[in-house]
């Protein structure tokens, strides 16, 4: 039971009169203690406290500002310790230690910080900071502390892990060797997610990085990976609109949200990428796969920014602290796949000025990270979303775990890409071109508009590789530009009326049937261009 239930916040006489620059606080500080003790001895027949107290476990409110509290006591505190501080009758504010100096401790609370007043007592819990974890989670909306935000009643969990863990050994772990499928094509083909892997997501405002997250996150639906999303700084409507797109999906059953909204302070906001990963190892230590999805990073460290100055770190480049890559770095070391085949994938979402890559904070996490898929406003204004740049998106270790079949395909994509890009400003110039450069730009422009998808609407794997089959041995350069994606949404009910659709759901991604595949592609190809020209003609 808390020390609190027995004491009543009346010992201190004239707090008000406290001048720090005038008194010594730890002398102040003693003599209260001695105060306590004396009231004790005096008062032993009215139990007003327990007898097992540790004294050094206790301080008191010096002061308070915005969600920072300086304490002196507590001189057994411990880094990251839990501690409350008693603001009425039963009622504490729950906070965190975050600074130790020679006279006080700073800490950040979390909730009730209208009700902290200096002179109020504090105590150590003896307990690092920690989380609820377990299967209770699951389909619920929290906080970061694991208090429920939905309306679906209280969370009841015995399990708990502390907020900050070691990151998984060496030993442990193993090489990324299976592939997390987005249902993105050009993610898929291109830029390769695998298990245990960390692949940043990079861009400026309002350019579709939130809704990546969420399509890798639908794509999840029939497999056995739990998903986590951490909204940090987000809108609550968002949040909102999360659920309800989880729903329609039925995911939400197998995914968290932790949500430390816009409107919450940023003690909340600063331990929600942490509380949400302690969380997701709970399942990767019973041997699941769990993916991450933290949106987004730039507003953690703002977070991290404003509670260093206010607790008077020296502060560095653009305002930041002299720690905030360890902020991050000791985050994202946190997922792996091991060889227990259990892992955390993470994709962490960055948001870009003017598309400057270059600044602090998305150079410390690219170099963190195992890759990136960067996304260009000027493709997203062109409307071809996702606006993932081919040229500077990169993964690094995804292609170990990419299918097969894909990764056939995903060379000459990414080769017959590369040449549309670089002939495709020639042809801005309406300069003449031969035959050859010709066919360069029907082919990319058509490759182009085959990787146009719309948001929260994942595509399987095996009907990824038919489409890419399509384009890439030239069955759509028959087909005008603006019909492609027409062909495309036929396509797709031509081959799940086929008898060749389970066959191929369950082995294209391994092998390619050539045979098979060539004569569904043939036939719809000969079908769709007859009913045109037919229309056409009419």
């Amino acid at each position: 039971m808390p020390l609190h239930n027995d004491l009543e916040p009346n010992y201190i006489e004239n707090i008000d009169q406290i001048n720090n620059n005038d008194l010594n606080i730890q002398s102040i500080t003693q003599h209260i203690l001695d105060t306590l003790d004396h009231n004790i001895t005096q008062n032993s027949d009215k139990n007003i406290l327990p007898s097992h107290i540790d004294y050094s476990n206790i301080g008191f409110v010096i002061s308070i500002s915005d969600n920072i509290v300086n304490i002196t006591g507590l001189y057994s505190v411990a880094f990251s310790e839990m501690v409350e501080i008693l603001t009425g009758e039963n009622t504490y504010a729950a906070g965190m230690v975050l600074n130790i100096e020679v006279d006080k401790v700073s800490a950040i609370i979390f909730n009730g910080d209208m009700d902290v007043k200096p002179g109020q007592f504090v105590f150590g819990t003896g307990n690092l900071m920690r989380v609820p974890v377990g299967d209770a989670l699951l389909g619920r909306i929290v906080d970061p502390l694991g208090n429920p935000l939905d309306s679906l009643g209280s969370i009841k969990s015995d399990d708990f892990r502390l907020m900050d863990s070691i990151a998984p050994s060496i030993i442990s772990r193993k090489s990324v060797n299976t592939p997390l499928e987005t249902g993105l094509k050009v993610i898929d083909s291109i830029v390769p997610i695998g298990h245990g892997q960390r692949e940043l997501i990079i861009g400026d405002s309002k350019t579709g990085k939130t809704s990546i997250g969420i399509d890798s996150i639908l794509n999840q639906s029939n497999t056995d990976t739990i998903n986590i999303y951490v909204a940090i700084g987000q809108k609550r409507s968002s949040v909102t609109r999360l659920k309800n797109v989880l729903i329609v999906n039925n995911c939400l059953k197998s995914s968290l949200i932790v949500a430390a909204t816009a409107s919450d302070p940023a003690s909340l906001q600063f331990i929600a990428p942490y509380c949400a990963t302690s969380m997701g190892e709970y399942w990767m230590g019973n041997g699941l796969r769990v993916l991450m999805i933290y949106d987004d990073l730039s507003k953690h460290a703002v977070a991290y920014r404003q509670i260093s100055l206010l607790i008077r770190r020296p502060p560095g480049r653009e305002g930041y602290p002299g720690d905030v890559f360890y902020l991050h770095s000791r985050l994202l070391e946190r997922s792996a796949n091991l060889k227990t085949d259990a892992s955390i994938t993470s994709l962490p979402i960055i948001e870009t000025i003017q598309g400057d890559v270059s600044s602090y904070i998305p150079t410390n996490v690219i170099s963190i990270t195992d890759g990136q898929v960067f996304l260009d406003t000027d493709l997203f204004s062109r409307g071809i979303r996702p606006s993932v740049s081919p040229g500077l998106s990169v993964s690094r270790v995804g292609s170990a775990a990419q299918s097969k079949t894909i990764k056939q395909m995903a060379g000459s994509l990414k080769l017959e890409s590369a040449q549309y890009r670089e002939v495709e400003d020639f042809a801005k110039l309406g300069l003449s071109l031969d035959d050859a450069t010709k066919l360069v730009l029907d082919r990319g422009s058509r490759l182009t508009r085959i990787l146009i998808q719309s948001r929260f609407n994942p595509l399987a794997i095996y009907k990824q590789i038919l489409l890419l089959f399509s384009a890439l041995n030239g069955y759509l350069d028959p087909i005008s530009i603006d019909k492609v994606n027409i062909f495309e949404n036929k396509f797709y009910g031509y081959v799940n009326q086929s008898l060749f659709d389970l066959p191929l759901s369950k082995s294209l991604s391994k092998k390619l049937s050539v045979t098979i595949v060539t004569f569904l592609v043939w036939n719809f190809t000969l079908e769709f261009l007859k009913r045109n020209i037919f229309n056409i003609i009419n």
